[in-house]
């Protein structure tokens, strides 16, 4: 074996390939470093409903129990027995999924089976472990799709535009809140740069005129429309793309468009009507809750109220409200999530830029299906808002905008470097100051929340793990509850739990009586915290909170109410309730009321 000479190896370290690596290995670490102070000092357990529910589908995924879901709304649970008879019911199947799109939880459920994921709580609580490892998956797609990014950018601008933007994706603290919020956003994210890179290699082949045959045209186009697909089944949303990506396809691939069009819709249609016959099968709708977004945030639903009615009228909701909520929808974009892309004031660098000159031709035809895009994803985000966007401002799976920040930041990343070529610099290096001042101005929100004060690992209120898994825990697994966060009863107490239904009477007995006997009721800060006068006195749907203030100041229970045993382990945060044989099994006989 030929020892090299110390000379060779201090060259090879120097200017050959070994400074590369060496760079490639200290940005690893700092990355890493980075990773692991904002997961100790930054990274909450779950705060989106969304990110929850998920998670509990794919458990049961992993468990070999298929798309089924213990978060039971009173609106599917109705579709699924209209559609399927009573023997389909609560209980004697499993309730179907038809509130997530299957790609996130298949790629959850597979992360669980590789890694050895502890659901139960111990006596010592700090953070919820299976959420930790959920935030590790998220941020490895993060860093995925940043690298893919910078491919791209450095294919169409050079290596050193690839550095940059990647630079500045990973200083954005908004995509950092998503990688560890559970949502199915990183995941949407990189189909999304995935789907650009394709478009760019089929402009780019068809503009240059390259060697390429139909066979390759056709393997990218099927490529474009199995991530199509992809995205479509990780955000049901996200499907609207399908009209910049055929108007890209027909404006730039000249001869080669018809056929690459059709063999995108092809495929992408080929990877989402399984999925779509399974939902209209099983339910009667084809894109389940997330299809009725529409109606709901309109006077006639305000709030969750679509989702907790057993038979909504949807004809009254008319064309105005619709309109109406549209254009509030509209106002709140273009005063806020529009300013705020990528989370930071680059977001507002990069509007500017939108309108620069390029001197890439394929940054120019990239910014057209960029603008395309962030039309059509503004307006399914503003016609699509739920109860889901207040809940969880801004990071919640109803922010579609943040899906299109690594090409918007493509576009600011080009436009930055068209002004750097206008000035007279000192010198050429100077440029690389100004580069280290732009990622350092956009890190500052990042940096500053890292090295600051830590907000602490819970979201309380209103979830708090073991005061949700503790009473949960005591009903069978055949036992179902009803909760007013069913998501958090389901994922961590994993309990089948039905949303509390609309009124504390005749709703409420259809459930027990006509669908599924009812062993608890668990009721939380999300229904104790209500405003006393406004929400609990003169609210027309707070009967919950109403029997809550009963049962906690009056101990008192309404005459006939089937659950009267009540055990308050969070009190007066929490307020469970219990029917006489899980009161007798448990040996606390103590009646709320005489």
């Amino acid at each position: 074996m030929r020892i090299r000479p110390a000379q060779e190896v201090v060259h090879w370290l120097e200017v050959g390939r070994g400074a590369g690596a060496i760079r490639l290995l200290v940005a690893a670490l700092v990355l890493l470093a980075l990773t692991w102070w904002y997961d100790l000092s930054q990274a909450r357990n779950f705060a989106a409903p969304e990110a929850m529910e998920a998670a509990q589908v794919a458990r049961n995924l992993a468990r070999g129990e298929g798309f089924t879901t213990q978060v039971v709304r009173p609106l599917t649970l109705q579709w699924v027995q209209d559609r399927q008879g009573v023997e389909a019911g609560l209980g004697r199947r499993p309730h179907p999924d038809l509130f997530n799109p299957p790609f996130y939880p298949l790629v959850l459920a597979g992360w669980m089976k590789l890694l050895p994921f502890q659901y139960p709580i111990g006596e010592r609580f700090w953070r919820y472990q299976p959420e930790f490892l959920i935030t590790i998956l998220n941020q490895l797609l993060f860093f995925a799709s940043v690298a893919l990014a910078a491919r791209l950018a450095g294919r169409l601008m050079g290596r050193e535009a690839g550095w940059l933007l990647a630079l500045l994706l990973l200083a954005s603290e908004l995509l950092w809140r998503f990688s560890a919020s559970g949502l199915s956003t990183l995941l949407a994210l990189l189909l999304t740069v995935g789907l650009l890179d394709v478009l760019v290699r089929l402009e780019a082949a068809a503009r240059e005129d390259a060697r390429r045959g139909a066979v390759w045209f056709l393997g990218w186009g099927a490529g474009a429309g199995l991530l199509l697909g992809l995205l479509g089944l990780t955000r049901y949303s996200g499907l609207v793309l399908i009209l910049p990506v055929t108007a890209f396809i027909v404006l730039y691939l000249g001869r080669r468009a018809l056929p690459v069009l059709v063999i995108t819709w092809v495929v992408g249609a080929a990877v989402m009507v399984p999925w779509l016959m399974r939902n209209e099968r099983v339910s009667g709708t084809w894109f389940g809750v997330p299809g009725h977004a529409l109606y709901a945030e309109t006077p006639r639903f305000p709030g969750d109220r679509l989702e907790r009615s057993f038979q909504p009228d949807l004809s009254l909701v008319e064309t105005g409200d619709v309109i109406q909520k549209g254009v509030e929808g509209l106002r709140d974009l273009l005063r806020d999530d529009l300013l705020r892309l990528g989370g930071g004031w680059f977001g507002a660098f990069v509007l500017v830029g939108l309108l620069g000159q390029y001197r890439e031709p394929g940054v120019r035809r990239l910014r057209v299906f960029v603008l395309l895009s962030l039309v059509a994803l503004a307006v399914a985000q503003t016609l699509g808002r739920t109860h889901l966007s207040a809940t969880t401002p801004t990071v919640n799976t109803e922010n579609l905008l943040v899906l299109l920040t690594p090409g918007l930041f493509l576009l600011g990343v080009a436009f930055y470097r068209g002004l750097l070529e206008r000035f007279d610099l000192p010198f050429p290096e100077f440029r690389h100051v100004l580069s280290a001042i732009l990622v350092a101005g956009m890190a500052a929100p990042l940096l500053l929340g890292v090295f600051g004060r830590s907000p602490g690992p819970v979201v309380y209120p209103p979830y708090y793990p073991p005061h949700l898994q503790q009473p949960v825990s005591l009903l069978k697994s055949s036992e179902v509850l009803m909760s007013d966060m069913p998501w958090a009863t389901a994922w961590y107490g994993d309990r089948t739990s039905v949303w509390t239904t609309l009124d504390a009477q005749d709703a409420f007995y259809q459930v027990n009586d006509e669908h599924h006997h009812l062993t608890a009721l668990l009721l939380t800060p999300l229904t104790m915290d209500a405003p006393f006068r406004r929400d609990i006195l003169q609210g027309r749907s707070h009967d919950w909170a109403r029997l809550a203030v009963e049962v906690l100041l009056r101990t008192n229970v309404p005459t006939g109410f089937p659950l009267r045993y009540a055990w308050s382990p969070g009190f007066p945060d929490h307020l469970f309730l219990a029917d006489l044989l899980l009161a007798e099994r448990e040996g606390w006989l103590q009646p709320a009321s005489p």
